[in-house]
C-alpha cells in the first residue's frame, strides 16, 4: 500500500540572514515519527489560498507545537497574560487547514500547541498561564530533558486514546505553560495530569481527531509510538 501523505504544520521564525526574510522551521523528530509509522511526511508552507488544495491532497494532518500561543481573542478572552506570545500568520493558517481537514473527516493529530488550537476550533478555551490559574500545579515545563518523562497522565477508560495506548496511565514529557481550560460540546477529555490539568482531547464525531498536550514524536514511551501508528492507520483509510 502507498504510504499516506501526511501534512505537518511549520513554525515560522523572525527574519534573519542575508535576505532578512522569515524562516520556516520544524524539528526533524516530527517528520521522523510520521515516517517511522508508515506515513509520507510533507511540510506545509503557510499559504492560506492553498488550504483547500492541501486538504484535498493530504490523507492526514499533524498540527505541531511551538514556542508561541493562540491569541486569547480566538477563544473570547478580553485580557492577555504577560507571557502570551502569538504568531498570527501561523495560527490563521492552522485554523484554516484544520477546519478544511475536519470538513472532509480526514485524520487530524494535534501536539502540544496543536492540541490547544484544535480545542479552540472545537469551541473550547485555554488556561493562559498554568502557574497563575492552577493551584499547586506540576512543573509542566519540566526541567529534565524532553526525551524523558516529566509526569504521568491518567487515561479516560473507553476513549480513543485509551484504546490506542492501552492501560490506565501513560508517562509523558511536558513542555507547556498553557493548557485546555474548557472543552466544547461533545468533546471528550481523554487524559489528565495529577494536578487536574487536561492533557488530551478527542472529538468522537470524527473518525480521528485527537490532541495530546505532550510530545509523542520524542518517543518517551511505547504509547507514543502507538499514537502515531493509529493516526497513520486512520490516514490509510482516508
Amino acid at each position: 500500500m502507498t504510504a499516506p501523505l501526511i501534512g505537518l504544520t511549520l513554525d515560522v521564525d523572525a527574519p534573519r540572514g542575508i535576505a532578512k526574510a522569515p524562516h520556516y522551521s520544524l524539528r526533524a523528530t516530527y517528520t521522523g515519527a510520521v515516517a517511522k509509522a508508515g506515513g509520507l511526511p510533507l511540510c506545509l508552507p503557510h499559504e492560506p489560498g492553498m488550504v483547500e488544495a492541501y486538504a484535498d491532497t493530504l490523507a492526514g494532518l499533524v498540527v505541531t507545537g511551538g514556542g508561541f500561543d493562540v491569541d486569547p481573542a480566538h477563544f473570547g478572552d478580553n485580557t492577555r497574560h504577560a507571557t502570551v506570545r502569538t504568531k498570527e500568520g501561523r495560527t490563521n493558517f492552522e485554523l484554516g487547514i484544520v477546519n478544511a481537514m475536519l470538513k472532509r473527516d480526514k485524520p487530524v493529530l494535534g501536539i502540544c500547541g496543536g492540541e490547544q488550537l484544535i480545542n479552540v476550533i472545537l469551541g473550547g478555551t485555554l488556561i493562559q498561564h498554568i502557574e497563575d490559574e492552577v493551584r499547586d500545579s506540576l512543573l509542566h515545563e519540566q526541567p529534565n530533558p524532553r526525551t524523558e518523562p516529566g509526569h504521568r497522565v491518567r487515561l479516560k477508560e473507553g476513549s480513543l486514546l485509551q484504546k490506542i495506548v492501552g492501560g490506565t496511565e501513560l508517562p509523558v514529557n511536558s513542555a507547556h505553560h498553557q493548557a485546555v481550560k474548557t472543552v466544547g460540546p461533545g468533546i471528550v477529555v481523554n487524559a489528565t495530569a495529577p494536578d487536574g490539568v487536561i492533557e488530551g482531547i478527542e472529538d468522537p464525531r470524527h473518525r480521528f481527531c485527537l490532541g495530546v498536550q505532550w510530545h509523542p514524536e520524542l518517543d518517551v514511551s511505547e504509547g507514543d509510538g502507538k499514537i502515531f501508528a493509529a493516526f497513520i492507520d486512520a490516514a490509510k483509510a482516508s
